[in-house]
């Protein structure tokens, strides 16, 4: 038979307060709603599995949530971090990775008003590869791999490469391509058996 198991009282009004004002909230996170309302539910003399029952939860879940406000108080009510490895990076610098990548890069070739080609940079790359994309990310700061960076670009569905300044001439003598020759050989239709 199950230990019967009730919320320790508040430790102070202040505690009680935040209590019920999250068991009422209709903005704060869902799982705080439902912990807080168990927690309330515990005050007012409810067993486990009334209270798993107004809450559609296991019986387990509300006792294991009641043995952690006891222990922790507020702060059991929130969920404990996650496994795994937390990121290197911050959000921000993830999204200076991104800027940076649709960014066009410092030595691309600009054509001004007269027609004249120019970079602002002539020492900067001319297009963004994911070694130059590294670079300067580690000039700004971030302390980021290229393999991070491919992935990050890739998690973003972002191209770091450019489509080529030659695949468009502004040459008067340029000669587009013709039509593509017909091959040799006929194409051969196979008729159905």
């Amino acid at each position: 038979m199950p230990k019967l198991l009730y919320a320790r009282p508040a430790a102070d009004a202040q505690e009680e307060q935040k209590i019920r004002q999250l068991a009422g909230s209709r903005h704060a996170p869902a799982d705080w709603i439902m912990r807080a309302k168990m927690i309330l539910a515990s005050w007012g003399g409810a067993r486990t599995s009334a209270i798993a029952a107004q809450l559609g939860c296991h019986m387990q879940t509300v006792r294991e949530r009641l043995a952690r406000f006891n222990v922790e108080g507020l702060d059991g009510l929130g969920d404990r971090p996650g496994p795994g490895r937390k990121r290197r990076i911050t959000e921000t610098q993830r999204g200076r990775i991104i800027a940076l990548a649709r960014s066009d890069p410092p030595g691309r070739l600009v054509r001004d008003g007269a027609g004249d080609l120019s970079a602002t940079d002539e020492t900067g790359p001319a297009q963004w590869t994911l070694n130059s994309l590294t670079e300067v990310a580690q000039a700004e700061g971030i302390a980021v791999q290229r393999s991070q960076v491919r992935r990050i670009l890739l998690a973003e569905k972002v191209r770091w490469r450019h489509t080529r300044s030659w695949a468009a001439s502004t040459d008067a003598q340029f000669a587009e391509k013709g039509r593509r020759s017909s091959s040799s050989t006929p194409t051969r239709w196979r008729t159905p058996r």
